[in-house]
């Protein structure tokens, strides 16, 4: 549908959430891409930190009409599953160093001697769709355990205080892995991390990694709340500014052939993106992440999306399974890869 007059007139503003994620959506707004493509077209760029499914604008509900996010896909799906009219325009994995972290004296393990061991499970948040770190943990326990040819009825796990609900800071990322400070102190055996936030924890407090959930070679054991990773609109997006999708696209895709080729200023971006140190960063983005920023919609992507989906449900994080085939929404993706294409094509 093409934007209407009325419709263009009245929107002079869009958002994109600030979630503490590699993304190359955030790539483009460090670089200041987003907010010069937008410009053109009168509509400022506002960033937001996101707090559980609530938004923060003065009217949640035209923010919500007119909002970006690429961010963890626990949040997404729950909004999903709770009726939100959303749909995913795309979406990214990036491997961020997933890892079940044990004391240095355990060392290096085999999945299989993870039973019976006692693993730090974080409690619900406010809502089961808002447990962000749980869900996380809970899939990634359990993807280590498959690995071992073990189930969670194998090993104890020992639940430890919910992160709080909070702004998005430094002292925040580091209380979503409490886990760790348990471990530390001989109260659990194993904790699930991911991220640079969570090794820079782990390195602080002299832990070590047991499984390196990122050195197997299928993605099945990595899938969790960051990967896949969607990249979600409102329907309303869609329908009624097309364009503008397309717009965020094409500024996430100009940031992704950038990163390839200049991972040294792209670490310096990550690390305040995800609200890490350098050396945090260095831990848990390795294997040329850099060039494996850019969105699409591969039958591979979407099917790993519809297991997180089913796990979710199975596991009480989600108020309704989800129809992930019927969320996605190829054509914004389909057409501005075609122009880049026939673009490249005319050179």
């Amino acid at each position: 549908m093409v934007n209407s007059v009325a419709e263009r007139a009245a929107l002079d503003s869009v958002w994109v959430t600030r979630c503490p994620v590699p993304a190359a959506s955030g790539v483009a707004c460090a670089k200041g891409w987003m907010a010069e493509a937008f410009g053109q077209q009168g509509i400022a760029v506002k960033r937001v930190h996101e707090l559980g499914l609530n938004l923060v604008a003065s009217d949640p509900e035209n923010q919500a009409r007119h909002l970006f996010r690429e961010g963890g896909n626990i949040q997404a799906l729950a909004a999903r599953a709770l009726g939100a009219p959303t749909r995913v325009i795309g979406l990214t994995w990036i491997d961020e160093r997933q890892a079940i972290m044990v004391r240095p004296d355990v060392g290096v393990m085999d999945p299989a001697g993870l039973k019976g061991l006692r693993f730090a499970l974080p409690g619900y948040g406010r809502t089961h769709g808002e447990s962000i770190a749980r869900g996380m943990a809970l899939q990634g326990i359990k993807s280590a355990l498959a690995l071992g040819g073990l189930t969670l009825e194998d090993v104890q796990l020992i639940e430890v205080p919910a992160p709080p609900v909070e702004q998005a800071s430094v002292a925040g990322m580091r209380r979503l892995w409490l886990g760790l400070e348990w471990l530390a102190a001989g109260r659990v055996d194993a904790v699930y991390v991911k991220g640079a936030a969570g090794a820079e924890a782990a390195q602080r407090l002299g832990l070590e990694t047991g499984i390196d959930l990122d050195a197997y070679p299928s993605r099945l054991a990595r899938v969790n709340n960051g990967t896949p990773r969607p990249i979600v609109v409102h329907q309303h997006m869609i329908d009624h500014h097309p364009g503008l999708v397309e717009c965020f696209l094409e500024q996430s895709l100009r940031a992704a052939d950038w990163a390839a080729g200049n991972p040294g200023e792209l670490k310096d971006i990550i690390a305040q993106e995800t609200l890490s140190g350098r050396d945090g960063v260095e831990a848990a983005y390795r294997n040329n992440f850099h060039r494996a920023l850019h969105p699409d919609l591969s039958e591979e992507r979407v099917g790993m999306l519809k297991i997180q989906a089913q796990f979710l449900w199975l596991h009480g994080f989600l108020e309704a399974p989800v129809d992930v085939g019927a969320w996605v929404c190829a054509d914004p993706l389909r057409t501005v890869l075609e122009r880049r294409s026939a673009l490249a094509a005319s050179f």
